[in-house]
């Protein structure tokens, strides 16, 4: 009979065994190795031009601004400055403003890995149903040096109902690629968390395209149906992706 291990169930830094009063050194090269990975992931550059290259191959038009920092090292000493754009990109998109229903984003944030690893695959999987849905969707916005809360500045300045932010997330020890989306109803500046919903750990050993993109349309439905996100807006996702019950009710339930 063999043995069964709690490693055989999570990909957790856990029973790693001893040499003397340290780990041994195959995870004590992992761990660094992780860590390395991490900074890797804060550090790397957007690659704008090669993004929105995928994006042009897919079929979609994009646009390209900037927060309002100037540098790496201020983004993230100034995580406010992450959160607005800057006055001549603002001004450039208030120009284009029209009748959007949805504006998607595509932001660095913490881990430009996980946007050029994810966020396209991801955001084609959210654009088909999207446009099944005739949904008015503004061009793909991609922004350098931002934080979440540029979405709302985005938003605002194209006039669009509903912000849809694709954003590389912390990275961790375990995931430096790890791929986040928020939705913000109404988007401005000066909304809280509170008022927006998630979707996190969108990358393929975490939540898959798949189901990410079927969540994201559940909620983008439910939020322009009602006129709200955040935390009046919940979805059950194990409802949502077991077939039968969402199959039975169209739409999984709220909580």
């Amino acid at each position: 009979m063999s043995r069964i291990s709690i490693r055989d169930f999570t990909s957790a830094r856990v029973s790693l065994g001893r040499a003397g009063n340290g780990m041994p050194t195959e995870p004590l090269l992992a761990l660094r190795l992780a860590h390395a990975r991490a900074r890797d992931a804060v550090h790397t550059p957007l690659d704008v031009r090669s993004l929105r290259g995928e994006l042009s191959e897919a079929g979609f038009q994009s646009i390209a601004v900037r927060s309002d920092v100037q540098n790496r090292g201020e983004y993230l000493r100034r995580p406010d400055r992450g959160r607005r754009l800057n006055a001549s990109d603002r001004e450039t998109l208030v120009a284009q403003a029209g009748d959007f229903e949805i504006v998607p984003v595509i932001a660095d944030g913490l881990s430009a890995t996980a946007i050029h690893r994810h966020a396209v695959p991801l955001l084609a999987l959210a654009m088909r149903e999207w446009y099944a849905a005739h949904y008015r969707v503004a061009p793909v916005i991609v922004c350098e040096g931002a934080r979440v809360a540029i979405g709302d500045d985005i938003g605002a300045s194209l006039g669009s109902k509903l912000s849809v932010v694709l954003i590389g997330e912390r990275p961790g020890l375990s995931s430096p690629d790890s791929l986040g989306i928020y939705l913000t109803w109404q988007p401005r500046r000066g909304r809280n968390d509170a008022e927006r919903n998630c979707i996190s750990n969108v990358r393929p050993e975490g939540l898959s395209y798949e189901a990410a993109a079927a969540l994201l349309m559940f909620l983008c439905r439910e939020s322009l149906r009602r006129g709200l996100t955040g935390t009046s807006l919940k979805a059950d996702l194990q409802q949502l992706t077991s077939g039968s019950g969402a199959a039975e009710s169209g739409v999984p339930a709220l909580r």
